[in-house]
């Protein structure tokens, strides 16, 4: 089923800040192990709301959605005193309000171990980015909540106007990343049309791609279009960037929270959303991170899994 609305009256809480996917996609991280990661959380709310009651029991109970979140900005940029900043502070927190729980973030170092950690119920959800693919919702229930295409950055100045212009150069990326395949598909249009493969570099984190190219060991560093905009637009005199077309392999992927399907707290995820669509939050949160041109038009339950 693609969409499965639950319904439910609104929020009666005060903000949050949390962050939220299977083995194959995602984002990288630079802080430490799920035991020893350092965590952000808040206060409980004041109030509960009625979408409280269609929180699972174990949930609902203790107050706290336990969110897993790696370093991968503009989705969440962690501090040297462990403070989270970026859009899914920004989420978690209307989240909490809607739901009337605090929210809960534990700084992980990898995609793999927010979700294994959530596999072995040490997390309860995790934001990604993750690409939505049935194989995943076999074991994870996906809220999809914003699409992205494949952005390279490069340095200002570089001779480089136009994605196809990389065929033949090395193109750093984070392994495992929803920016894998993009990348290889790009390759293959440079193939096809004779103008060399593309040598990828897969590497931890975004920081490590962009060192390097700082550093010469690839010509681009490939990314989401979201954390493409946030790293020119913070860095404008150091990076520019160009965007994959759909010519040359690039899809506009679905990207979800995860949340582990027997959990079953899914569908109170799914109702949140809609809640935040409704209100015109969920536009205020995407303008204020200049991302419009990525939004969806309705959070998508299940997106990937065939009606």
């Amino acid at each position: 089923m693609r969409h499965h609305p639950v319904t439910g009256a609104r929020r009666l809480a005060v903000a949050v800040i949390g962050l939220t996917a299977l083995l194959l996609s995602g984002c990288g991280a630079n802080v430490g192990d799920p035991d020893s990661a350092t965590s952000a959380d808040t206060p409980a709310p004041a109030g509960a709301s009625a979408l409280h009651d269609t929180l699972p029991d174990a949930i609902g109970q203790a107050g706290v959605i336990r969110f897993a979140g790696d370093s991968h900005p503009p989705y969440r940029t962690v501090a040297p005193d462990g403070s989270i900043t970026g859009i899914d502070a920004d989420f978690q927190a209307a989240l909490g309000e809607v739901l009337g729980v605090r929210t809960e973030t534990v700084v992980v170092d990898s995609l793999p171990a927010a979700l294994q950690g959530m596999l072995a119920n040490r997390y309860d959800a995790f934001n990604g980015p993750v690409k939505v693919t049935a194989e995943r919702e076999k074991q994870f229930d996906t809220i999809t909540w914003m699409t992205t295409r494949t952005s390279y950055v490069i340095p200002a100045g570089a001779p480089v106007t136009a994605t196809d212009q990389l065929c033949g150069e090395r193109v750093a990326i984070v392994t495992a990343s929803v920016v894998e395949q993009q990348l290889a598909n790009l390759s293959a249009y440079c193939e096809r049309t004779g103008k060399g493969t593309i040598e990828s570099i897969g590497l931890a984190d975004t920081n490590a791609t962009l060192l390097a190219v700082q550093s010469g060991r690839a010509e681009a560093a490939g990314m989401t279009q979201a954390a493409a905009i946030d790293v020119t637009s913070q860095q404008a005199d150091t990076y520019t960037s160009v965007t994959q077309t759909e010519e040359q392999g690039a899809t506009a992927d679905k990207l979800a929270l995860y949340v582990p399907k027997s959990s079953g707290l899914g569908p109170a995820l799914q109702a949140a959303f809609e809640e935040l669509f409704a209100s015109g939050r969920y536009a205020e949160i995407m303008q204020k991170w200049g991302l419009s041109d990525v939004t969806v038009p309705a959070p998508e339950y299940n997106a990937g899994t065939p009606a």
